[in-house]
């Protein structure tokens, strides 16, 4: 174990992770009323959109419509998720509102891979290459591996920590071969396999074999142990994580219907402050952005504290009861 942080980052991901998941219709203006409220919370960057295949992920066919009616806040880093060059050309349209970055996207399961991007590994490698030199010719740096299903799988069941340090090695294979820098290596528990030992195992592996490049956690809750894992990672020194307003989400190819997203934002806040840890988030404002987008789905987010409340709010109860100014 090492010193906890002194600050944790978080990636708001519930407005892109959310809506792309919902069985009905998010009407536009909604998803806009979303992203003004979560840009007032004081997150520092915030996942709006994803630029896919809209017969595929249906509920972002209107990503271009969101993006021309957000208000942006200065300090907040507006994002979008691509997979393709497509989406870069859709995502360059908006280069004045959103923080553009390259990613190479790799999965430890190649039955994932498969099931999510209709690739197999070197199919996958390769259009990896493609995409990073794509970035490069339209000026977008690419400075981040990400690996999803790097611990476990609904496709092939447990992945070894070889095959996620074999997908990341890939991705700093593709990174040298274009001269791109890498800065970040985000592991993704797609579809909640995680444990807090698993946590400490693949993470420690990829800590100790790159240990100048900073982590990024993407934590589903899918079997409750989202924030226990956070909890796992941070004990590592792990400062960066991806997080959903309510627990919005899910991942529509997990073959897992009904199953929550990400680490609901407010319990990550939560944990954080209450164990001494920055984040820069106002904890009572990003609940009550917990409980407009439990209006705007219209059915029960997972969310804890959405039933249970801050303690921030009880402590003031406490003190306003016994007199305690």
């Amino acid at each position: 174990m090492t010193d906890l942080p002194s600050r944790i980052a978080i990636t708001e991901e519930g407005p892109r992770e959310g809506f792309q998941i919902e069985p009905g219709p998010i009407p536009t203006q909604r998803k806009v009323e979303l992203i003004n409220a979560l840009s007032h919370t004081g997150v520092s960057s915030m996942q709006v959109c994803s630029f896919v295949n809209p017969k595929l992920v249906p509920g972002w066919a209107d990503a271009s419509d969101v993006l021309n009616l957000i208000d942006t806040v200065d300090g907040v880093k507006y994002t979008a998720l691509w997979f393709n060059n497509k989406g870069i050309q859709r995502a360059l349209e908006y280069a004045g509102k959103l923080h553009l970055t390259g990613c190479i996207h790799l999965c430890a399961s190649e039955a994932f891979s498969l099931n999510n991007l209709n690739r197999d590994r070197e199919t996958n490698i390769r259009a990896m290459h493609t995409q990073t030199a794509d970035h490069q010719q339209a000026g977008i740096a690419v400075i981040k591996i990400s690996v999803m299903a790097a611990f476990g799988c609904n496709y092939s069941a447990d992945v070894p920590v070889a095959d996620v340090l074999r997908a990341v090695e890939d991705g700093f294979e593709i990174a040298s071969a274009h001269d791109a820098v890498i800065t970040e290596i985000a592991l993704a528990d797609t579809m909640g396999w995680a444990t807090p030992t698993r946590i400490q195992s693949v993470t420690g592996a990829v800590r100790e074999r790159w240990p100048d490049i900073p982590l990024r956690l993407h934590l589903h809750d899918t079997r409750g142990l989202g924030i226990s894992n956070a909890w796992s990672a941070m004990q590592l020194g792990v400062d960066r994580f991806d997080t959903t307003v309510g627990g919005l989400g899910g991942c529509p190819f997990a073959r897992q219907p009904g199953a929550s997203g990400n680490i609901a934002t407010e319990e990550l806040v939560l944990l954080a402050h209450e164990e001494g840890m920055d984040t820069g988030i106002d904890l009572d404002a990003m609940l009550d952005c917990a409980e407009l987008a439990e209006s705007i789905v219209g059915h029960p987010l997972p969310g804890a504290l959405l039933r249970g409340g801050s303690l921030n709010r009880y402590r003031q109860k406490a003190k306003t009861t016994s007199g305690v100014a």
